[in-house]
């Protein structure tokens, strides 16, 4: 028996039920033209993901609520599989089956993630079911999203048990570098170990720090991906599934038959509840479409490009500002977001001092040439002169030191919001995760913005990037000078950036260590590391999270990201015995 499905990868706002309702229809209209029998949309599609404290707020559940009923009077002639909020004494995340004019059947999830950047049992309580519906004779089983993950999920019992032939899981998974193949390596296991298809239908879009990729995809019993949507893009995947081959595969397949008693023993609960029959599917067959995964340096551009694109439009902006340097990092911002939002819609702030070099000048404008944005410079020599005589009085004739420089920092940041306070454009901060770890960056200064692209993105990878945005452009819209010459904050004379910090490769090495794969201090030694320089990391990490937790929101891309990923005390002792200080530690 053959059955089309569809999976909606779309982008939904959260909060936006109306809009995000509206969206849904849209697809669900799509879906229907194309002889779909089935189309899947994403986890908590309705409300948008995550809803974080909204779903506290019981008319916003309720107004979720009514939208599905709306959603669901228009499935007619196809099944709808539509992930939202639901209140049934407690509030549950959902996987909502509509069909016929109405809500058939209701799953909750099971498995709700607590860890990362999760929070679901916060807001949900779980479910306890397996669910199966039936489908011109077919099963398929119901999951969403940490359900197919556990290594013995509902799908198992909905396989066994219940006589799926598919498992549909609706999601939002969020990215990181890795994580789309990783994520797509499991989805294959799962069919083969369970002799099922698998549907599977993400999120698409930026969410404030968390960012979906999409790349929905079905793979059929022996793990081949035989349709997968686009990463970073809406889609309409549509597929057609021959189920016998699973029912067939699992007889021939002595696994599952050695499997089944023992499973069904102690299986959960399965429902199984049949849907109505739809119309008939139009010919030929739908020819299947499956795009390729990026590599991880480009999946990376686009991340941060459709995190950047997204945060400015649904936020209610058009347009953003930047502080241009001349250096590397304030040209990769500048590029994402002339790529997010079009040329037309960044405007960049040269603010020379009297530290800035000829080359800065020269490299700021020949970016702004090539990437076609507007660029306006801003001397803060004067600004500075009148801080000078403001605080001389007060400063008992100290020699210049760190102060100085960060009121450079702290004028330039006055600058880019005066101008977004009068034109309404959005600043974007340029700070990389190397300088933001270490506490390379000036508060309310250069770490001034209302988001950050870059936060997540080694200074080492920032330098990736920017090769590759070049190699896609075909051109050095990113100037050579900029990838070649030393890092310097320009604060004071020939200042470079290896006169406070380790040089970018070492540091990078050791906060990938110490921050993301979490190993101590003797551990790092072990891998070859210098001692005395990781501990200096330590301690100079432990001693930015002040900063770091004043700092604007960006765009996650690694498995551990500081923010919601990373969740550390501002005033705590622990980080100085790490580092080697025994001072009360022992």
């Amino acid at each position: 028996m053959t059955v089309r499905v569809a999976c909606a990868q779309i982008n939904p706002v959260v909060g936006a039920v109306p809009a995000n309702r509206d969206r849904i229809l849209e697809y669900l209209a799509r879906a229907r033209d194309a002889g779909a029998d089935l189309v899947l949309f994403p986890e908590l599609a309705i409300a948008g993901y995550p809803p974080e404290d909204l779903l506290l707020k019981p008319h916003f559940v309720d107004l979720c609520e009514r939208a599905l009923a709306d959603i669901a009077a228009e499935a007619r002639g196809i099944v709808a599989v539509v992930g939202t909020p639901i209140l049934d004494q407690d509030v549950y995340n959902a996987a909502a089956v509509c069909a016929d004019g109405e809500v058939g059947l209701v799953y909750k999830k099971v498995h709700l993630p607590n860890y990362g950047v999760f929070d679901e049992r916060r807001y949900f309580h779980a479910g306890e079911s397996a669910d199966v519906i039936t489908l011109r004779g077919e099963g398929f089983g119901l999951t969403i999203c940490e359900d197919i993950w556990v290594t013995d999920g509902p799908y198992v019992d909905a396989a066994v048990t219940g006589r799926a032939s598919a498992i549909l899981n609706i999601s939002a998974s969020p990215f990181h570098a890795r994580k789309t193949e990783q994520r797509e390596r499991m989805l294959r296991q799962r069919a083969v170990d369970n002799g099922v298809f698998v549907v599977f239908c993400n999120l698409v879009g930026g969410q404030d720090e968390l960012v979906f990729d999409g790349v929905s995809c079905v793979i059929d019993v022996e793990g081949n991906v035989v349709a997968r949507a686009a990463a970073f893009e809406e889609h309409l995947l549509v597929t057609d599934l021959d189920l016998e081959r699973a029912s067939h595969g699992r007889l021939r397949d002595p696994r599952h038959r050695d499997a089944s008693p023992a499973r069904r023993a102690h299986a959960a609960p399965v429902r199984t509840t049949p849907v109505p029959v739809v119309g008939s599917r139009p010919a030929p067959p739908v020819a299947p479409v499956v795009e390729a995964i990026p590599d991880t340096t480009d999946l990376l551009l686009r991340a941060l490009t459709t995190g950047v694109g997204d945060y400015v439009r649904k936020n209610g902006f058009t347009s953003a500002l930047i502080g241009i340097s001349g250096g590397v990092d304030s040209a990769l911002v500048a590029a994402i977001a002339c790529r997010a939002l079009g040329t037309e819609h960044v405007w960049g702030v040269f603010m020379p001092s009297r530290f800035s070099s000829d080359d800065s000048r020269e490299d700021s404008e020949q970016l702004a040439a090539t990437l076609g944005f507007r660029l306006s410079t801003v001397p803060i020599e004067d600004a500075f002169h009148a801080f000078g005589d403001v605080l001389r009085p007060v400063m008992e004739n100290r020699p210049p030191n760190t102060t100085e420089e960060n009121i450079q920092a702290r004028i330039r940041g006055v600058i880019l919001m005066a101008l977004s306070n009068q034109f309404g454009h959005l600043v974007l901060a340029t700070g990389n995760k190397s300088e933001m770890s270490v506490g390379y960056a000036t508060l309310y200064g250069d770490m001034c913005g209302a988001f950050a692209p870059i936060k997540d993105v080694a200074k080492t990878r920032v330098y990736d990037l920017c090769r590759r945005f070049n190699g896609q452009a075909g051109s050095e819209v990113i100037p050579a000078r900029i990838l070649t010459k030393a890092p310097t904050a320009e604060l004071r004379e020939n200042q470079k950036d290896s006169d406070s910090l380790p040089e970018y490769a070492v540091l990078d090495e050791i906060l990938e260590m110490y921050v993301e794969e979490e190993l101590s201090l003797g551990q790092m030694v072990e891998r070859g590391v210098d001692r005395e320089t990781a501990s200096w990391v330590i301690r100079q990490v432990g001693r930015s999270e002040y900063k770091r937790r004043q700092a604007a929101p960006g765009v996650k891309i690694t498995p551990l990201a500081f923010g919601k990923d990373r969740r550390l005390p501002i005033t705590e002792g622990f980080g100085r015995f790490e580092a080697g200080e025994r001072d009360g530690g022992e």
